[in-house]
């Protein structure tokens, strides 16, 4: 999940082949400003080390700053380069550079009320905590064309729903439950934002649109996806819904949307 914002880069979280998306979006590594992470489940930060260290080796010496809560996953973040030390000290000294890639962690202390935890001139990021594992975090970004929510992972609640409020995109994980009942994933439905409910989150904060993340179960064909658009209806929202696949992109204050050729848009 990429926020363009003037001239900022915003990566929020960063699973499996991150770097490559990234590649294939044509976004410079060397021009990422920043790193906001959600939480500390493997899924959101096993692609990391790959985006810190193939930054690096782009010869972006500035460091990436990482913005996370404090906690494990902080702890987490501090140790995902020590296996790789030594190799990276090899190359460190083969290409002539002054130092090793690092990870610039940067905490804060979570809050059930939205708190402001990076600012740059006109853009601003705040965090408020979500129901998912603690700590768990969403953000919004606020800027003067428009602002952007990104719920990380969380069970549709009342602390994401005011951060949400008003916002012109909110990118959101869903969760279908019916397909889960019986199987030995009927537990991951307990963590995670409900398919109608997380319809009737959206039409009560108005938000402008809204791209749905993090499918569960993963949709095999387009009448898997449409039926997490169904379900987000049937919640009482009737505003614009993407079903995010990768590479696709949305634009504030338009109800289209753009990515590869399996991009799914449903207005």
């Amino acid at each position: 999940m990429l926020v363009l914002a003037g001239e900022w880069a915003l990566q929020f979280d960063a699973g499996r082949a991150t770097t490559m998306r990234l590649a294939a979006a044509e976004v410079p590594l060397a021009s990422l400003d920043v790193l906001f992470v959600t939480h500390h489940h493997s899924d959101h930060l096993v692609g990391v080390p790959d985006l810190v260290m193939t930054r690096w080796i782009t010869l972006a010496d500035k460091p990436l700053p990482i913005y996370t809560p404090d906690g494990p996953g902080a702890r987490l973040l501090g140790r995902l380069l020590d296996a790789w030390d030594e190799e990276l000290d090899q190359r460190r000294r083969h290409a002539g550079r002054a130092s090793v890639p690092i990870m610039d962690v940067h905490t804060f202390h979570g809050s059930d009320k939205p708190i402001v935890v990076w600012q740059r001139g006109e853009v601003t990021v705040r965090a408020v905590t979500v129901r998912h594992i603690e700590p768990s975090v969403a953000y919004r970004v606020d800027t003067p064309s428009g602002s952007v929510v990104v719920s990380g992972d969380t069970r549709v609640c009342p602390e994401l729903e005011a951060l949400a409020s008003g916002a012109d995109i909110v990118v959101h994980e869903i969760c279908r439950r019916a397909p889960l009942v019986g199987t030995p994933f009927e537990f991951v439905a307990d963590i995670h934002a409900d398919s109608i409910d997380l319809g009737g989150l959206a039409a009560r904060a108005k938000i402008g649109q809204l791209v749905l993340t993090h499918l569960v179960p993963p949709p095999l064909d387009d009448q898997d996806a449409e039926a997490f658009v169904t379900d987000v209806r049937a919640g009482g929202y009737d505003g614009a819904v993407h079903v995010g696949v990768d590479l696709l992109r949305v634009a504030v204050n338009s109800d289209s949307a753009a990515g590869d050729d399996s991009a799914r848009s449903r207005g």
